[in-house]
This record gives structure tokens, sequence and C-alpha cells, in this order.
């Protein structure tokens, strides 16, 4: 396979013709475990929904650098191991009863409020729209539905088509691959500010959703734009 170019930086003032969004953490809460995760382990379950997403995501990072990717596995596999590992660190005893709750949970995670009205506000202005995901496409398509939001929607892309996780060059290179467009063209929206800084990096025009009101990256490179949702993506397509 031919390894994909790096995009030139991307230019705020070039007109961006397509969205791509982050799904975990950006259109679905991944700490929307938490509830179900308190109801099983009573005064744990934030800690177990922070600890299960950071081993989720250092897993995808060692599966892809590891060995040229030759330990890849689906997103859905890594997410249940950093359950496991999770629970094995907090000292919490995960029975297969639990296990099976808690990732039913993370198939139907919570949608932000304002996911629908930011989708139909695009597409209203004839804007290509879609997600580039780590999820695998079992996991993704299960989300979609049960958010409801296949109908506005152009494109759902799982990096499992090139077994690399983001923040891999490969990932983020389907988003020019499926849309027909370059790198500066495309709008990439994520709420991991790591997820924003690559995205960054590969050439997309960048939204860094900072909900918590977080510190960005300390390695000298900036998202074009910082918001607090995703209604500031609209930004991007100011209203004629």
């Amino acid at each position: 396979m031919e390894k994909p170019r790096a995009s030139a930086a991307p230019s705020p003032k070039q007109p961006p013709q397509a969205v791509l969004f982050d799904a975990y953490g950006t259109l679905f809460d991944v700490y929307s475990v938490g509830l179900v995760a308190e109801q099983l382990f009573p005064g744990q379950g934030q800690a177990l929904g922070q600890l299960w997403r950071d081993k989720q995501i250092e897993y995808t990072r060692l599966v892809t650098t590891s060995n040229h990717g030759a330990h890849y596995q689906p997103f859905w596999q890594l997410t249940q191991a950093a359950l496991r590992y999770a629970c094995k660190r907090l000292k919490l005893e995960l029975t297969a009863e639990a296990e099976l709750k808690l990732m039913n949970q993370y198939r139907h995670l919570s949608a932000f409020p304002e996911n629908r009205d930011v989708l139909q506000a695009l597409k209203s202005r004839g804007i290509t729209t879609g997600i580039l995901s780590n999820g695998d496409p079992e996991m993704l398509g299960i989300a979609v539905r049960s958010a409801g939001l296949e109908g506005l929607l152009d494109h759902v892309i799982s990096v499992d088509r090139v077994r690399k996780y983001k923040t891999h060059p490969e990932a983020y290179a389907l988003g020019e691959q499926v849309t027909g467009l370059r790198a500066a063209q495309i709008v990439f929206v994520s709420s991991n500010s790591w997820d924003a800084l690559a995205a960054t990096w590969y050439g997309f025009q960048t939204l860094w959703v900072n909900r918590y009101g977080l510190p960005f990256e300390e390695l000298g490179t900036q998202p074009v734009r910082t918001g607090a949702t995703l209604n500031d993506v609209l930004g991007f397509f100011p209203a004629e």
C-alpha cells in the first residue's frame, strides 16, 4: 500500500467543503458510562470511567506503533481489554454480568445534545458530513442508529479499513480518500486535544471542542479554531 502523503498545512481562508467528526468524546459522551459504573461500583464510577478511557486510548497507540501494527485488534476488543484492566487496577470485581452491562452501555453512549441541530445546519448549507473514528464499523453503526443520526451523515469512516488507529497518518488519509477532497478542504472536529493536534499536523482545518476548559497540547501547534461545543463548527460556514 502506498504510504499516505502528508497534506499541506491548512488554510483557514480556503472554504471547506466537508466536516468530519471524531465519534468518541466528540459526538458521543464516553464518560456517560460512569453512571452505570457508579451503580455497579458505588463511589468508583467516575474513576473507572476515566481509567477505562485512558487505557483504551493507550492500547490503540500500543497496537499501532508496535511491530508495524502486527498486533492490531478492533476497537471493541481494545475497549473490553481496557475495561478489564481498569477494574483490576481499581481492585473491582468485574463479573460477567457487570462486564456485559458496561460494554452494552458503551455501544449506546449518550449523544451530546447539540449533535442533531449542528448536523442539520451543515446539511442545509450543502456541506458533506461524516465521522472519522477509531471505532470499528459495527460499534459506529450502533452508536449512530442509537442517536438517530443516520440520515444526517454522508460517511461513517472507520480506521479498521487500514488497521491503524489515530494518530497514524493512514487513519487521517481515509478522510481524503472517502470524500475525494484535499485535507485543506475538510474540517476535522474533535474534543480530544491529541486528535485535534495530529489532524492539524496532517493538514485538516481543525476545530478542537474544549468542553471542559482544558489547556491545549504544548507542542507548538494550535488548532485552526477552538470552541466549547459542536455549534462552533458553523463558524467555518458563515450564513450568507
